[in-house]
């Protein structure tokens, strides 16, 4: 059986996106499109509702493009197992309350078993420093946390 991915935004984001000026963003948004064309048919892709609330924010032509990338994607369920886990993340100070979304995003991968969390943010969910504190949360609590990686990390 494949393997069990969800994506956090930063991922159809990236996708939609017009290319950036950005050299960094632009390549970024080159690895996503490639690991999209190349790759996610390796993975059982899966989103959340908040995944979709936050694609279907800002421009209505973007959102329209992030959303029709999603369409057919199975969403995991939130219940109060997840948002407990996200507030031992926040509590803990693994990440910051005004990120209390990004906390969310990996504790509904988390409580959903996933085994892979795909994700363009390294400030508050790809970081070294911070997955150590996240994994070592979910061991005390009971889980098994997820790869988190970027689209770059799971090319094969």
């Amino acid at each position: 059986m494949k393997p069990s991915l969800y994506m956090e935004t930063t991922i159809p984001s990236y996708l939609a996106a017009w290319p950036s000026r950005d050299l960094i963003v632009a390549a970024h948004q080159q690895l996503t499109h490639d690991w999209w064309q190349r790759r996610r048919g390796a993975f059982r892709l899966y989103v959340s509702q908040l995944v979709l609330d936050e694609c279907g924010l800002g421009d209505r032509d973007a959102a329209s493009r992030r959303l029709a990338l999603l369409k057919g994607v199975p969403l995991v369920p939130a219940d109060d197992e997840v948002f407990n886990l996200a507030d031992q993340f926040v509590g803990q100070g693994c990440i910051p309350v005004a990120a209390r979304a990004d906390a969310v995003h990996l504790a509904l991968a988390t409580v959903n078993e996933m085994e892979y969390f795909l994700t363009w943010n390294c400030v508050h969910l790809n970081n070294a420093q911070i997955v150590e504190q996240v994994r070592a949360i979910c061991v005390v609590q009971g889980y098994g946390c997820p790869v988190i990686c970027t689209p770059e990390e799971l090319m094969g």
